[in-house]
């Protein structure tokens, strides 16, 4: 995998090349992507191009490169909080990287056998870090350690990271993939150069679906529709369409029920998405939700065409445009927004979607 094949993100590789070319690569770097918009397929082919190793760095065997990930005891792992590594789910994390390195946060965890567990990089692994990243390297070039969502290191192990960061060895490059820059530690952000990584445009996530996975294209249109600009979005919407269908009837009966002023119906689709089963379908939920709010928005302005709606989906969200006010869909997103951030706090989650539904209910 080279820079050069990567369909989307062309500022993001340019840069990335030019840093090889100009022999003026950062001792840290930062990149900030949506879920699943390519910052771990373009990490692979900047290591790849910078050890001239493809092979090794696609294959994620380079000795040289450390891969430090958010963990939980679970059905495949399962030590004790203090014990847990990274290198205890490497074969896993190995085997989904290879195949979908434009694999989602949740993908992670059930490849990992945590799904429904808070997830942390612990003291533990900023310990091992440490102790890695000043020994030489095996094959005497550069040594990479790549950070997987950072912003989940609880402080001390952060506080750890940052010492590494300010005193790098010789030919040693950070690089830190954040879905939520906000929440890094602010003294670690501050030492790396910070890259936005942009989400895929549908022509750009149709191509890639079609040339890096084999999907007819058809298909791939269809899915670059509903995938928001993330490849990832569309690989889990093809792989799943069952999920996608469960989440447009929760959405579709609570907008009906609040349109229909029907509380009592509509504080019972409360209680299903509290029944979810792990934050990262709630999540997830919340995601569909404020894509689908983002729909109604355009086609209420007489905009269907740069929407991306499915036909699957045409009549339903255009039923629900005509019905609330245009106020609505922006209003709805904060509470959406909102409701992310308390299923990250671990808030009871029946108090939380109860909020959320009478939050919606109010301003409709």
């Amino acid at each position: 995998m080279r820079l050069v094949d990567i369909i989307g993100s062309k500022g993001a590789a340019q840069v990335l090349e030019g840093m090889i070319r100009e022999d003026r690569v950062p001792h840290a770097l930062m990149l900030y992507e949506n879920d699943g918009c390519g910052a771990m397929a373009l990490t692979l082919a900047f290591l790849g191009e910078l050890f001239a190793s493809d092979h090794k760095v696609s294959g994620l065997i380079h000795p040289d490169v450390h891969y430090v990930y958010p963990v939980a005891a679970g059905s495949k792992v399962n030590e004790k909080v203090d014990k847990l590594r990274a290198e205890l789910f490497l074969e896993y994390w190995r085997d989904l990287m290879k195949s979908n390195p434009f694999a989602l946060e949740s993908e992670v965890c059930d490849a990992f056998g945590i799904e429904g567990k808070q997830t942390a990089i612990n003291n533990a692994e900023a310990r091992e870090v440490l102790e890695t990243v000043y020994l030489s390297p095996v094959e005497g070039g550069w040594k990479a350690v790549v950070v997987y969502l950072p912003e989940k290191m609880n402080a001390t192990a952060a506080n750890r990271l940052l010492k590494a960061l300010e005193e790098p060895p010789e030919k040693t490059v950070f690089i830190l993939i954040t879905h939520a820059p906000e929440k890094v530690l602010q003294t670690i952000s501050s030492r790396c150069q910070a890259l936005r990584v942009l989400p895929y445009s549908k022509e750009e996530i149709s191509r890639t679906l079609v040339t890096w996975f084999g999907k007819e294209r058809d298909e791939a249109e269809a899915a670059a529709l509903v995938a928001g600009g993330s490849v990832g979005e569309a690989l889990r919407y093809l792989s799943g369409k069952e999920e996608y269908e469960e989440q447009m009837e929760i959405f579709s009966g609570l907008m009906e029920a609040i349109d229909s002023k029907d509380l009592i119906s509509a504080l019972s689709f409360g209680d299903t998405l509290a029944g979810l089963g792990s934050r990262e379908k709630q999540k997830a939920f919340c995601k569909f939700a404020s894509e689908s709010l983002r729909k109604i928005f355009l086609i209420q302005r007489d905009l269907p065409s740069i929407a991306g709606v499915t036909p699957g989906e045409e009549d339903r969200l255009a039923a629900m445009a005509s019905r609330c006010k245009k106020s609505f869909p922006r209003q709805a997103l904060s509470c959406l927004d909102r409701a992310k951030l308390l299923i990250d706090r671990n808030v009871s989650q029946k108090i939380l979607f109860c909020d959320l539904v009478g939050r919606l209910y109010s301003i409709y």
